[in-house]
């Protein structure tokens, strides 16, 4: 039997509102007779430290309960290990969840855990910081900083802050490399993304596989009052690189030269990072449980 840990985050997303899902793995871990415990966690990167301590300890799965960024940092200290990553999603977005499959907060999440299959993923890095789902600049990664600081979250809320950042967001201006390929241009938003959307169902890479040893990059160049509303409607439609405000790459190595050091984000949560950023994947270094296939 499998050495199974999970990591709970009291202020991720919904359990902040209603932390059942601490009582709902308590009771799946008696209901499956599993050989597993759950730790909670106190303070940020706090996963982090669990996660590692869950693989030294030896842990064959070590489950996220949480939002994008419990999911990031449990995921991080498993990168490259024997260990298996588990998600039950219970934050906003869920893009990573989603594009696997791994839907909501209800039992199919739990039920994965022991009824699904392993399955080698790719993983990002930028400047060293690990990323699973996406990183981005520019207006991205603004209205992540905004949306982390708000005391209820959601889509709504994160329209709401979107369209009050709107008006007054200027593209800056990058550098964009790739093997031989380059190309200056004016960004909006910048996005490498390891799977196809943020999450609530908002494809900003329309077509990327999460383990083909390649990131997705878009660019949205200009984003005004005349284009933001066709814009919106291609990014759930999965047409965004149909628009000419739009362009697309698609590499193993990508450099972003900026004109000045500034915010960024991986899988929603934002750093300060060099204006010279250093993006790259590093194929199927994790392996996470996904539901059987049909």
């Amino acid at each position: 039997m499998i050495k199974t840990r999970f990591i709970f985050n009291p202020r991720s997303g919904h359990n902040a509102k209603s932390p059942h899902l601490l009582e709902r793995a308590r009771a799946f871990i008696r209901e499956r007779s599993l050989h597993a415990d759950v730790v909670i966690t106190e303070s940020p990167r706090h996963a982090h430290e669990l996660a590692r301590r869950a693989v030294d300890e030896g842990c064959g799965l070590v489950v996220a309960i949480g939002g994008d960024g419990t999911l990031n940092e449990v995921a991080s200290a498993l990168v490259g290990t024997d260990a298996v990553f588990g998600l039950v999603p219970c934050g906003s977005g869920n893009g990573l969840g989603r594009h696997l499959g791994i839907f909501g907060r209800g039992d199919g999440a739990f039920r994965t855990l022991v009824e699904g299959r392993a399955r080698a993923i790719d993983t990002g890095e930028v400047n060293g910081i690990p990323f699973f789902n996406a990183m981005g600049l520019g207006f991205d990664a603004e209205i992540a900083h905004r949306f982390n600081h708000l005391e209820s979250r959601g889509l709504p809320a994160y329209v709401r802050t979107t369209l009050s950042t709107f008006f007054n967001y200027r593209p800056e201006s990058c550098l964009i490399r790739s093997g031989a390929e380059s190309v200056r241009t004016p960004a909006f938003i910048l996005t490498v993304a390891n799977s196809d959307q943020y999450g609530n169902n908002c494809y900003i890479a329309p077509g990327a596989q999460i383990d083909d040893g390649r990131l997705d990059l878009t660019v949205i160049t200009r984003a005004n009052a005349l284009n933001a509303a066709p814009l919106a409607a291609r990014l759930f439609l999965k047409t965004i690189g149909g628009s000419d405000s739009v362009l697309r790459l698609r590499g193993e190595h990508f450099t972003v030269e900026r004109k000045a050091a500034g915010l960024i984000h991986t899988d929603g949560e934002t750093h300060h990072a060099a204006a010279t950023l250093e993006i790259t994947v590093r194929p199927r270094s994790l392996r996470i449980m996904v539901p059987a296939a049909p």
